[in-house]
């Protein structure tokens, strides 16, 4: 049977299964963050995340349990962050039992087991759109009455945050949960921002590291965006804002030395599924601080980072990565705040914070060791 047949055949399945929608249901035009108008039957009870992380805001919605609609999911979760889908299944063992599929962006994505699970509608990231386009994903899909619509917290995170989690909000009806995130988020980057607008400090010059020693190439870094906007708002000055063109790149050591950054900051995430006993540091929820240290320290031995003042004046720091990648960046915009200018923050708590997004919108506990640091004036959870 070719690919044509089953998705003819599969839709009419679809057809037949979906046939009862509850009373409550109602067909939406809804935009998603590249523009598309997008026609989905709402609120949706069947739902494939296009990458496992989007989790991180659904779970803020469906806090009961957000694994209720979640028909299928792409493999990513368990791997890129361990801790965290440790914690959820925990609390949710039946996650496990998800069917999980490849990525859009590395071809690996099944159309068929797709149609196969029912859902209404796929939740995709933007960075996967040109890999969607070409292989046809988004018209394959419609064939069997799937639409496709794109997120983002990743690419553009301080522009698309709000518009995807609002997305989200109408999708899942609920929009008053989104906007209550959304409210309380805008409150806690205000916290940092107003501070900085008002007393207008000198800015240090700061150098973001993504995933150092995830490899033994050095450095990937952001530019004027994700962490790199990050630093903007927490007062700092981004370094390779000027130097990487987009959001993600490469600075040479060379030009590391010559910048001569005030700070470091190092993203870092527990990533034995992909570097097994990598140079990696483990920063993440429960994970061993200590150790986390250990790893972090021995980062500041590598040529880029020869006689920088950062590194000589112990302002070297570990953060938890996919902050770059989840609705919690505010959390780190506090945090780097703190490290940038301890003076005018020394009553803001990140982890405070943190526990407090745990405690109002998320169905897990708060467990702590998202960031560590060299200097002896700092506290690190």
């Amino acid at each position: 049977m070719n690919f044509r047949t089953i998705v003819a055949a599969t839709a009419v399945v679809a057809a037949i299964l979906s046939a009862p929608l509850s009373a409550s249901a109602e067909t939406a035009m809804v935009t998603d963050v590249t523009g598309r108008k997008v026609e989905v039957n709402v609120p949706v009870e069947r739902v494939i995340l296009g990458e496992g992380r989007q989790i991180y805001l659904v779970a803020a919605l469906d806090t009961d349990n957000p694994f209720k609609r979640v028909v299928g999911w792409r493999e990513d979760f368990s791997q890129a962050d361990p801790d965290n889908y440790a914690v959820y299944l925990e609390k949710f063992p039946e996650m496990a039992d998800i069917p999980t599929f490849g990525g859009f962006k590395d071809g690996t994505f099944d159309v068929e087991q797709a149609v196969s699970l029912n859902p209404d509608v796929v939740l995709m990231n933007i960075e996967s759109k040109q890999a969607t386009e070409d292989a046809k994903y988004i018209e394959k899909l419609a064939a069997a009455g799937i639409p496709l619509v794109y997120v983002d917290f990743r690419e553009h995170p301080l522009t698309n945050t709000e518009p995807s989690m609002r997305l989200f909000g109408k999708l899942f009806g609920k929009e008053q949960r989104a906007e209550e995130f959304i409210a309380w988020r805008s409150d806690q980057i205000e916290r940092v921002t107003d501070v900085i607008e008002k007393e207008n400090p000198e800015r240090p010059q700061v150098f973001i590291e993504r995933a150092g020693g995830y490899s033994e190439d050095c450095c990937m870094s952001f530019g004027d965006d994700n962490f790199g906007k990050y630093v903007e708002l927490a007062g700092g000055e981004n370094i390779a804002k000027n130097m990487i063109p987009g959001t993600f790149g490469t600075v040479n050591p060379e030009q590391i030395i010559a910048s001569d950054p005030d700070q470091i900051i190092i993203t870092g995430g527990w990533w034995e599924a992909y570097v097994p006993g990598g140079a990696w540091v483990g920063v993440g929820p429960g994970r061993d601080r200590k150790e986390a240290l250990r790893k972090l320290d021995k980062l500041t031995e590598r040529p880029a980072f020869t006689g920088v003042a950062a590194v000589e004046n112990g302002q070297v720091h570990a953060i938890w990565h996919q902050f770059y990648n989840s609705p919690y960046q505010f959390v780190a915009i506090q945090q780097m705040a703190k490290w940038l200018h301890p003076e005018l923050f020394a009553d803001l708590d990140a982890e405070a914070t943190f526990k407090e997004l745990h405690e109002r919108f998320l169905p897990v506990d708060y467990r702590p060791g998202y960031w560590v640091s060299l200097s002896g004036t700092q506290t690190s959870n």
